[in-house]
């Protein structure tokens, strides 16, 4: 495969760096198949062309990850708190159409976002055959997470993104579409499968489906942060949640268009990594179905409580 490295970008001022975002909309068949990121800090000029070769001194920041057709992306940057940059490189393989790449953070000694890295100390998970549950003590500092639009690619390390579109060339690579009800309908296959890896002695473990009626979240702050208090994992299978929308007689009467998902790989100590931690807002058309063994959260919101502008709502976990 081919590699295609775009042009260094200067970030204006130095900064931390927190999240990018890919925008590949109107490129359809000739989108990139994937992007890395690097980042570098220096207060001199530099010539970039006598720099090309020079790649030791660029830190990768978002490893080599997939994207989709005619959609915009979002991804959180990885090794980044508390360091400061003032360039990054973007690179696409093989090559293809970008719409427009932002970069989001805050500028150093201004209004720097406190990303002190933390361990994750817990207390002791209680174990069931099918739920592993950890809660949090209070931490000396504090893991603030970017909450970002929920895409399949950004979400592709967790789980699967359950959804339709309308533009059926938007539909990432390796998903079959066919016609269905008579021409009526079509059928996006296989989104996801069912997971099961219970032991042999668990021989009354079946898969079901179940619903949740939850309450809106009123834990935002003012200032728009929430405390991450809790999370859970399935060790055995998979979990799928796809919202349900306003109906007569049981239904919701006001359902809420949003909600929020918290996710993080297991750890070695068989606790969530908080390196991994990640969030996302899903709107009510998407459905998410989550990896075996992936710590989560989820929280349901209302319409008048969840911020506006989500790349400015954080996750405090303290």
């Amino acid at each position: 495969m081919t590699r295609f490295s775009g042009k260094e970008l200067n970030s204006g001022v130095p900064g931390v760096l927190e999240h990018i975002e890919v925008d590949t909309h109107h490129f359809k068949g000739n989108f990139p198949e994937s992007c890395e990121v690097h980042g570098l800090y220096t207060d001199t000029s530099i010539d970039w062309k006598a720099h090309e070769s020079q790649e030791a001194d660029w830190a990768l920041i978002l490893p080599r990850t997939k994207l989709g057709p005619h959609r915009q992306h979002y991804f959180q940057f990885e090794n980044t708190e508390g360091k400061i940059y003032s360039h990054i490189k973007v690179t696409i393989h093989p090559d293809g159409g970008l719409q427009r790449i932002r970069i989001m953070g805050s500028k150093s000694g201004l209004n720097r976002l406190n990303v002190e890295r933390a361990a994750m100390s817990a207390l002791a998970p209680a174990t069931t055959p099918r739920t592993t549950e950890v809660t949090p003590t209070q931490l000396s500092s504090t893991k603030i997470v970017p909450v970002l639009p929920l895409t399949p690619e950004g979400f592709a390390p967790f789980g699967k993104v359950i959804q339709g579109y309308i533009d059926l060339y938007a539909v990432p690579k390796g998903i079959q579409i066919t016609p269905a009800n008579a021409g009526s309908a079509y059928k996006f296959h296989k989104l996801c499968l069912i997971e099961s890896s219970y032991p042999a002695e668990a021989n009354n473990a079946t898969s079901g489906i179940s619903i949740y009626r939850c309450q809106p979240c009123k834990d935002i702050t003012n200032d728009g942060y929430i405390e991450l208090k809790v999370l859970e994992r399935h060790p055995f299978t998979n979990q799928v949640f796809i919202p349900m929308g306003p109906g007569t007689g049981e239904g919701i009467r006001d359902p809420g268009l949003k909600y929020l998902v918290v996710v993080a790989h297991n750890g070695t100590d068989d606790r969530p990594d908080p390196g991994t931690l990640r969030a996302f807002v899903a709107s009510a058309a998407q459905g998410i179905a989550y990896n075996t063994g992936v710590w989560h959260k989820f929280y349901a919101y209302d319409g008048a409580r969840f911020p506006k502008q989500t790349r400015k709502f954080r996750i405090r976990r303290s």
